[in-house]
């Protein structure tokens, strides 16, 4: 869920964002290699985040994060394949493949212990304890604390993929708290985001969940573009289905 956009001076990290912007993860990932930590990582992270968005290529993305685990050497390298063994194990769990929220917890508490404070894997580590907090624990409070964390490390660090999760997850607990302006208006930033980065796959939620605070007409004509989106990357985040079909509010999922 971390990223710059594209990346002039590096041509295979331009290809991969634009191929993981699309929903095109599995391509995104045969052009890294395998065998070295950093792009093993990232092969596990885009795998993994494709599990979240299509709910399919499990075991895929369980043979990439294997991999990544087996070739990582330093502590900040196995931190980071903690998080992601954390952020698969929710996911299966939130969409109830199989309940593993257990090994989500502890995963991500390895990672806690091998990531320093204030390096720049601990924002995401903090947005994804967040989730957790929100979607598996039921702790709003717990969850918009590791949301801000996450938001100030996400700054702190130059990470504006990141941010547009935690000003939507933050959006939404104010929405939940019946503060429709402050949700508008991190609705209104992670869209921004997420439109300056050309992160198309993310764009229909933001778009879909910023209808959600306003008016009609605005409130059709921006969930009829989050259709529109939906239907051009081939029903693509699949979770996404079920807060436009009917068209009517629905809580926001990633």
């Amino acid at each position: 869920m971390s990223g710059k956009g594209t990346t002039d001076d590096d041509p295979l990290q331009t290809a991969v964002w634009r191929l993981r912007s699309r929903a095109c993860w599995a391509d995104a990932a045969a052009l890294l290699p395998p065998d070295r930590p950093a792009p093993a990582l990232q092969r596990a992270a885009l795998l993994v985040e494709r599990c979240l968005y299509t709910e399919r290529g499990w075991e895929e993305a369980e043979d990439a994060l294997r991999t990544a685990e087996a070739v990582a050497h330093s502590d900040d390298e196995r931190g980071a394949a903690a998080c992601e063994r954390g952020q698969l194990a929710y996911t299966a769990t939130l969409h109830g493949v199989r309940d593993r929220a257990d090994e989500a917890r502890a995963a991500l508490g390895r990672a806690a212990a091998l990531i320093a404070p204030g390096a720049p894997g601990r924002a995401l580590l903090d947005f994804r304890r967040g989730l957790i907090a929100e979607n598996l624990a039921r702790s709003p409070q717990a969850a918009r604390a590791a949301y801000r964390r996450a938001h100030a490390g996400a700054a702190a660090h130059a990470d504006p993929l990141l941010l547009s999760f935690t000003w939507r997850h933050l959006a939404g607990l104010s929405l939940r708290d019946g503060e429709v302006t402050a949700a508008r208006h991190g609705f209104a930033e992670s869209l921004r985001i997420r439109e300056e980065l050309g992160y198309l796959v993310g764009t229909a939620p933001a778009l879909a969940s910023l209808a959600d605070t306003e008016d009609e007409p605005e409130a059709s004509r921006l969930r009829e573009e989050a259709r529109r989106l939906f239907r051009l990357l081939g029903g693509v985040p699949t979770w996404l289905a079920r807060q436009l079909s009917p068209p009517t509010p629905g809580a926001a999922t990633a």
